[in-house]
């Protein structure tokens, strides 16, 4: 039996080596990626079965990356490992096609299982996060939601280059557009 390919988006490179010695018994770590771009870039390559990916990447963050790459490749699994417990990211991330949610103070063997529920077709969240989760959800009513216009992935694009500080042209350049757009 092959083992599960399993791609992973940090931009840590402490976090990377302990996520390698975690996998390598169970799984086939077939590459790791610093950014979202590199990873939108790596994955149809690589073909991963399981992707574990960040939120907070330089360059395009997870969220959004994992937007993309469920565009590019639906089947593929994507399991948030973050250190970000807010309610708020939880549903963005399975909002943006996320299977599973981690939180990088999880225990050690709680990887490994996520990885096994998100590729038999399962969702897994942390327990660490559920109780807030059931929290959150009863506490939602139509009175407490106010929602700003969606932005547009470009949009959401640029205003992450903004936020890490890169100029207009900077930004342009990356994007291959006008400064004026």
């Amino acid at each position: 039996m092959t083992k599960p390919r399993v791609l992973l988006a940090d931009d840590h490179t402490l976090v990377v080596e302990g996520f390698r010695k975690l996998l390598e018994k169970e799984f086939d770590l077939v590459g790791t990626v610093e950014d979202g771009r590199a990873l939108l870039k790596a994955a149809p390559r690589l073909q991963p079965d399981v992707v574990l990916l960040d939120i907070a990447m330089p360059s395009l963050n997870g969220i959004e990356a994992a937007r993309q790459l469920k565009k590019m490749m639906p089947e593929v699994k994507i399991i948030f490992v973050t250190m970000h417990a807010d309610s708020a990211y939880v549903t963005e991330g399975f909002r943006a096609g996320a299977s599973g949610y981690l939180l990088k103070r999880s225990a050690a063997a709680e990887l490994a299982q996520a990885i096994q529920a998100v590729l038999k077709g399962q969702h897994y969240v942390t327990p660490l996060i559920t109780m807030d989760l059931v929290r959150a959800f009863l506490e939602d009513s139509p009175e407490h939601q106010s929602k700003p216009a969606p932005l547009t992935p470009r949009q959401r694009e640029v205003l992450q280059l903004v936020a890490e500080g890169q100029s207009l042209k900077e930004i342009a350049n990356m994007l291959k557009i006008s400064v004026k757009t």
